[in-house]
């Protein structure tokens, strides 16, 4: 059986039926978890040099966000419209970055405690405006987008990642880009929602 045959069994509109990277992750997945992982740690680590963090301890605030998102995953829920898996890892990686500076205050004759303790105060405000989207939060989570893009394109057929692709990516009419590939304008759409859907699933919904 070819790979293309193999999809087509999965999912005869070219989609793929795998479970989303969160439920994986839940079922302690190491596959899923290691993706997570890769993923997200770029996202984390900005925040983190945003909020103050030296850049040679980032690897161990990076190590006690994902083991606090490996012990909660599982009460993980989307309670209300605006939930979602990013808020829930900002929150995650905010509360890990207070305990390091309260690390940092503690220290006995630590250089920079006063520093730290400054710090410790402004991370300690969730609405500071240190914590609001900018253009460099945009741009790494581009970076995620591009690698979650990467890490599922296998799982489609090529005309199908050419449908959503042309529609979603280069902003092209629907009609137009179903021209040009011989497709009813239907099958794009279908196509266009496949796609969105198993991206959302590897994403965990980053948006």
């Amino acid at each position: 059986m070819t790979a293309d045959s193999a999809r087509e069994k999965r999912d005869p509109a070219g989609g793929s039926t795998s479970r989303s990277l969160l439920a994986d992750a839940r079922l302690d997945d190491q596959a899923a978890w290691e993706r997570l992982a890769k993923l997200y740690a770029p996202l984390v680590a900005f925040w983190c040099r945003r909020w103050g963090v030296a850049d040679q301890d980032i690897v161990d605030v990076l190590q006690e966000v994902f083991s606090a998102v490996a012990s909660h995953l599982q009460g993980f829920r989307k309670e209300r419209a605006g939930d979602t898996f990013r808020g829930w890892l900002l929150t995650i990686a905010r509360n890990k970055t207070r305990d390091y500076f309260r690390r940092r205050v503690d220290e006995p004759c630590a250089a920079g405690g006063t520093e730290a303790s400054l710090r410790l105060q402004q991370v300690a405000d969730p609405h500071r405006e240190a914590d609001l989207p900018d253009a460099g939060d945009d741009a790494i989570v581009d970076g995620v987008l591009r690698q979650a893009l990467e890490a599922i394109r296998g799982d489609f057929h090529e005309r199908t990642w050419q449908a959503f692709w042309g529609v979603v990516v280069e902003g092209r009419v629907v009609a137009d880009v179903a021209a040009d590939l011989d497709m009813r304008p239907g099958t794009v759409r279908v196509a266009k929602s496949r796609v969105l859907l198993r991206l959302r699933n590897e994403l965990g919904d980053l948006e």
